[in-house]
């Protein structure tokens, strides 16, 4: 439901990512509109034996923060996820002409972050600090070359979130979201209220994630979410497909510079786009599946319509949760049906996870600018992967092939694992 009280209109004024298909926003946006695929073999970690051992990397490596940041920017403290931000911030942050801005108090940081995961020999390092009765070394642990303790402020949740507001010098609201799935596009939402009830001028906004290892899949395999196409890595993430069988782990990083329209006008910055509305739910249902009628789902979709003042007629496209798992792909047809009855069928509807796999809490983000880019270029980015036809799953996916067509009003949906909905509406450059 909405919960925003000022009309206060909101810009968009700055956006950056760096996904398995690109380290910028043009190179991803290019090769999705090509119908590319960022899913491979795992090359991060030895992954031979599991059932799993596909994911979408980013394709460089070692990520260092951009060069303009690297003063501001402690790598000690950072984990991977949170340089992929750096990255990501710092083009939005150009693109918004951000250090133009000399009243830092009003401006704030609202990304969806989960910190860094232990690896095994993170685990594996703390068993030497231990003796045959339980008893710990501290001592031990403590000494040089002990344990590293800096890896206590790299898997806090709000580390990406600190260090954004200290590269950037933002010193007003600071907040990190923890909802799955949806905290990207919850932490735009958020973003946005904060703007729009007059907490700040500015925000930037957005979610970072690097959860390709032993320990990041070992969840998903067991609970046999994961697809294990491993003939065709490319093929393996085929969201509404009748023959799709679980999603596609990646990594990524989004971030977005939302602006008070006025604030964005006065100062001569260039405006992208407009968030308009943001709705937000619980399925209240169970902790490892989503509500068998998306009702959630439904809920986030009209919240973020009535948010935005907006008829159901209004939306033009929808940018799909589209995970490519058995159920999900079912609940959010029947919710997209739920919410806009027979017209369901007219409106395209595509999942950029098809090409780039699950991102979680970075895809949010990364979904919302590859919407405001194509509302922008009147490019609608294809449904790759979509072979086989899924009574349950009937919409028009745009399978395939991107298409021209020009659209004004989107939403871009994002359900957390658990339950947790969050949509965004938002219209192309004003």
């Amino acid at each position: 439901m909405s919960f925003s009280q000022s009309k206060r209109r909101v810009a968009v004024t700055g956006f950056g990512m760096i996904t398995p298909l690109g380290l910028n926003t043009e190179e991803t946006f290019s090769l999705a509109e090509k119908g590319a695929s960022g899913i491979d073999t795992i090359r991060s970690f030895n992954a031979e034996g599991l059932p799993c051992r596909i994911a979408g990397e980013v394709k460089k490596k070692v990520i260092d923060p951009p060069e303009g940041l690297r003063r501001r920017w402690p790598a000690k403290f950072s984990s991977r996820a949170a340089k992929l931000m750096a990255v990501a911030a710092d083009e939005a942050a150009r693109m918004a002409g951000l250090e133009q801005i000399t009243d830092r108090t009003r401006i704030g940081v609202s990304l969806g972050s989960f910190g860094e995961r232990p690896s095994i020999a993170d685990i594996l390092s703390h068993q030497r600090y231990c003796n045959s009765p339980g008893e710990w070394d501290l001592k031990g642990m403590s000494r040089q070359g002990g344990y590293d303790y800096l890896r206590f402020y790299r898997r806090k949740p709000d580390i990406a979130t600190s260090l954004v507001a200290r590269a950037f010098d933002c010193r007003g609201p600071n907040l990190t979201l923890t909802s799955a799935c949806a905290a990207g596009a919850q932490a735009i939402g958020e973003a946005f209220r904060a703007i729009r009830t007059g907490q700040c001028d500015v925000m930037i906004a957005g979610g970072c994630e690097a959860i390709i290892s032993l320990i990041g899949l070992a969840g998903f395999i067991l609970l046999k979410a994961l697809s294990e196409r491993h003939a065709s890595p490319h093929k393996a993430s085929r969201p509404f497909d009748r023959r799709r069988n679980g999603f596609v782990l990646s990594e990524g990083a989004g971030a977005v510079v939302l602006e008070a329209m006025d604030h964005a006008r006065n100062r001569g910055a260039p405006v992208s786009g407009e968030l308009l509305g943001y709705g937000v739910s619980a399925d209240a249902y169970r902790i490892t599946d989503t509500q068998p009628e998306g009702k959630g789902a439904a809920l986030a979709m009209e919240g973020a319509l009535a948010d935005a003042a907006l008829a159901p007629e209004s939306i033009e496209y929808i940018n799909a949760h589209g995970t490519s798992t058995p159920r999900n792909d079912v609940t959010e047809t029947m919710a997209v049906k739920a919410v806009f009855g027979k017209r369901a069928y007219d409106i395209p509807i595509s999942s950029n996870k098809s090409m780039l796999g699950h991102s979680i809490a970075a895809s949010g983000a990364i979904e919302f600018i590859l919407t405001l880019v194509g509302m922008n270029r009147s490019t609608i980015l294809p449904t790759i992967n979509y072979e086989f036809s899924d009574p349950d799953c009937d919409l028009w996916y745009v399978p395939n092939t991107a298409i021209e067509q020009r659209h004004g009003i989107a939403l871009s949906n994002s359900f957390g694992f658990g339950g947790q909905n969050a949509c965004l509406c938002l219209a192309g450059v004003p």
